[in-house]
């Protein structure tokens, strides 16, 4: 079966919020997701940073200012999918507090990495849960958790000037209605596919992966992303 986007969900009119908005990767996400058209609620644990950054995402070229609200994490939660975008220290800690509010099916969208870093460089970091992914799932019991968007350079993702971002994202989940959602919403940024890559207990290969590509980047020094070839 080869890769056809038109077979997956008309997502354009789903709602984005952004638990760690405020950082590289969630500002980048919500920079793109909002060029794309999306509705964006960019979330902070403060509601003044949260609200800082969406008036400076608004600002920005290709942006629908109206398009764009900011505010603490709970807010970001009210959004129709919610992309997990925290620190590996305070994923669990922060995931747990909002897990009231992350309930009914909701689809969150986990593209935590678990790295550690020492002289060598990075490196994965067990879980007891096997991934960030799934230590999500365990505490989101009426969420409905997917693994993606963990290879996407965030240098990339906040440069106005770089109009395609030439990669595919790998998309875990148990929910295959919940994963199609996540594939589409990917594809919804300029040169992206969002692939099916299994099941989310195999999460913990992929965000380990991480660490290797960051060591292509500083060997190359480069924004490497991952394609998956004959699809």
């Amino acid at each position: 079966m080869s890769y056809d986007q038109i077979e997956l969900p008309d997502v354009s009119g789903l709602s984005v919020g952004i638990l760690g908005g405020t950082g590289p990767q969630g500002r980048g996400l919500a920079y793109r997701f909002a060029r794309a058209g999306q509705r964006i609620f960019v979330g902070s644990r403060s509601t003044e940073r949260g609200a800082h950054a969406a008036a400076e995402l608004r600002e920005m070229p290709g942006v629908t200012p109206e398009l764009v609200e900011g505010g603490d994490n709970p807010f970001a939660c009210q959004a129709d999918v919610v992309i997990v975008a925290v620190p590996w220290e305070g994923h669990a800690s922060t995931v747990a507090d909002l897990a009231p509010l992350l309930v009914g099916g909701k689809i969150v969208i986990d593209c935590v990495n678990p790295l550690g870093f020492d002289k060598q460089g990075p490196f994965p970091l067990p879980v007891p849960e096997g991934s960030a992914a799934e230590q999500a799932a365990t505490l989101l019991p009426e969420a409905r958790v997917c693994a993606a968007f963990h290879h996407v350079s965030a240098v990339l993702l906040a440069d106005p000037d770089v109009d395609v971002v030439d990669l595919d994202v790998l998309v875990l989940g148990d929910d295959r209605d919940a994963a199609s959602q996540v594939q589409a919403l990917a594809a919804r940024i300029n040169g992206m596919r969002g692939v099916y890559a299994g099941r989310l207990r195999n999460a913990g290969q992929v965000e380990a992966l991480t660490a290797n590509l960051i060591a292509i980047n500083k060997r190359y020094k480069a924004h490497a992303g991952i394609r998956v070839t004959d699809l």
